[in-house]
């Protein structure tokens, strides 16, 4: 046998018994599991702040997430009351996140990174591909905040016009009124 094909059989060998040994110690399936677990890009949910606001835990540090292009009732705005369908948009969004625990984090070159609460602004995708922004407004539990630029907007006004045609969500259960931005306000609960 030459030494070239001795080399390559002793090669075989090791990395057999070390695939057999990594198995049987479970060091595969711990390591597959935390490669899952610590997908890059997906944040942890901190708290949920209201229906278009989390805070995720992100490179060791908490930060408040306010979703892009997205504007929910308020539930708990100093000095202003909590507005109808507010607890629901709240709710709802909680329920879709905590399915996963984790969202993805995405910017909009035609936004700006920060508001002036010093929130980061980001479309919020769950790991199935879901954009969490769009989802709120097209079942009626958000408005369409089309006050900035963000290159989604079209779409938006779009799903909020399907969602307040089709009276969904808040759009049968309140009565929306436009504010001073062009937006729309909910009426205080009742």
């Amino acid at each position: 046998m030459s030494y070239r094909r001795r080399k390559s059989t002793w090669i075989s060998l090791v990395l057999a018994i070390l695939i057999i040994a990594a198995t049987q110690s479970g060091w595969l399936k711990d390591t597959a599991k935390n490669a899952q677990q610590n997908d890059p890009g997906l944040y942890t949910i901190n708290h949920y702040v209201d229906g278009d606001t989390i805070a995720v835990n992100m490179n060791g540090s908490v930060e408040t997430i306010r979703f892009i292009g997205v504007d929910t009732p308020e539930t708990h705005k100093p000095n202003t009351p909590v507005q109808c369908y507010g607890p629901e948009a709240a709710a709802h969004t909680k329920a879709a996140i905590s399915k996963f625990g984790k969202v993805r984090l995405q910017a909009d070159p035609l936004d700006t990174n920060r508001d002036r609460y010093g929130r980061l602004l980001r479309y919020v995708y769950l790991p199935d591909g879901t954009l969490m922004d769009e989802q709120i407004i097209k079942q009626g539990y958000g408005f369409a905040y089309l006050s900035f630029p963000f290159s989604k907007k079209q779409q938006f006004a779009a799903d909020q016009k399907s969602a307040q045609d089709a009276k969904l969500g808040l759009w049968s259960a309140c009565k929306p009124t436009v504010n001073q931005y062009g937006g729309y306000s909910s009426n205080a609960a009742g």
